[in-house]
C-alpha cells in the first residue's frame, strides 16, 4: 500500500472566504495551492485524498473526521496567514500540535524549502488548540504559505507558484525518505505528458537537440516526456528550475 496523505486547503465556501486583501480571498489561494502540492505527491507514488476539490465550506472538526475515517498516514492543512496590520508582517510559518515527531520535523523541512524560494522562515510552532491539529488521529500539520496581506509574500506566491507547491511537496518527500517510509528512488523532471505520441515525440526532439538527457516513459496511460535520472532531489530541482526558466512547464517525478 502506497503511503496516503490527505491534504486540506483551507477555509471554503461562501461563509468562510479565510483571510481577505484587496479583494484577494484565502480560500482561492489554498485550493490553488494544494490541488499543485497534490499533483506533485501523487506523481512521487503518494496517496493523496482531499478534503475539498472545489469552493465549499467543512467545519475544521468535520475535516479532521475526514481523514480519521479515511485512515490516512498524514494530514496537511494549507493556509495563507494574515496580521492586523497589512504589510507589517511577512513569511512562512508551520503550526503542529506539539515540537515532536515526524510532524515537527517535517514541518521543519517545509519550513526550509519555502525560505529557500524566498520567503522568510518564521519557525515551526505548536498549536494544540487548533482543532484540525488536536482531533486528527495522525500525525498533522498546518503551513501558513505567506501572509496574505503581505505584498511583498503575495508577489513571491504569484511570481514563484509552482516553485512554492514543489517546495512544500519536497519537504514531505524529504521527511519520509530520511525516515525510511518511502524507499529512496531516482528523480525524473517532467516537461510534457501527451496521449499522442508524434507531440511527446517532438518535445523529446526539442529536448534532445538542446542537449537535455531526455526520454519518453510509456509505461501508464499517457506518454511522459521526462529529463535526467538523479538519485539526490537537489539536483532534480536544479535542473527543474533551468527548464522552467527556458519556458518548460515542469515537475519532479520520483
Amino acid at each position: 500500500m502506497p503511503y496516503s496523505i490527505m491534504l486540506d486547503a483551507g477555509h471554503g465556501g461562501e461563509r468562510d472566504p479565510g483571510a481577505v486583501y484587496n479583494g484577494r480571498q484565502e480560500k482561492a489561494d489554498t485550493l490553488r495551492l494544494t490541488l499543485a502540492v497534490g499533483e506533485i505527491l501523487q506523481n512521487n507514488g503518494i496517496d493523496v485524498q482531499y478534503t475539498r476539490t472545489t469552493d465549499v465550506y467543512q467545519t475544521p472538526y468535520e475535516k479532521a473526521m475526514e481523514a480519521n475515517n479515511a485512515g490516512v498516514d498524514f494530514f496537511i492543512s494549507i493556509h495563507r496567514n494574515s496580521y492586523p496590520t497589512d504589510n507589517e508582517v511577512s513569511g512562512v510559518e508551520t503550526l503542529v500540535y506539539d515540537l515532536s515527531g515526524l510532524k515537527y520535523q517535517m514541518a521543519q523541512d517545509i519550513n526550509d524549502q519555502l525560505e529557500a524560494v524566498g520567503f522568510v522562515n518564521l519557525g515551526v510552532k505548536a498549536r494544540p488548540n487548533l482543532v484540525v491539529l488536536r482531533r486528527t488521529k495522525m500525525p498533522a500539520l498546518l503551513v501558513e504559505a505567506g501572509f496574505l496581506n503581505s505584498d511583498t509574500d503575495n508577489m513571491l506566491f504569484d511570481e514563484n507558484f509552482q516553485d512554492i507547491a514543489q517546495a512544500i511537496a519536497s519537504g514531505v518527500l524529504d521527511t519520509l525518505d530520511s525516515a525510511g517510509i518511502i524507499k529512496d528512488e531516482q528523480y525524473h523532471v517532467q516537461v510534457g505528458a501527451y496521449r499522442n505520441r508524434r507531440y511527446a515525440e517532438k518535445l523529446l526532439n526539442e529536448l534532445l537537440e538542446q542537449g537535455y538527457p531526455a526520454f519518453i516513459d510509456d509505461s501508464g496511460s499517457y506518454l511522459r516526456v521526462q529529463v535526467g535520472e538523479f538519485d539526490d532531489m537537489d539536483d532534480a530541482v536544479e535542473l527543474e528550475r533551468e527548464l522552467k526558466q527556458a519556458g518548460y512547464p515542469t515537475v519532479i517525478v520520483r
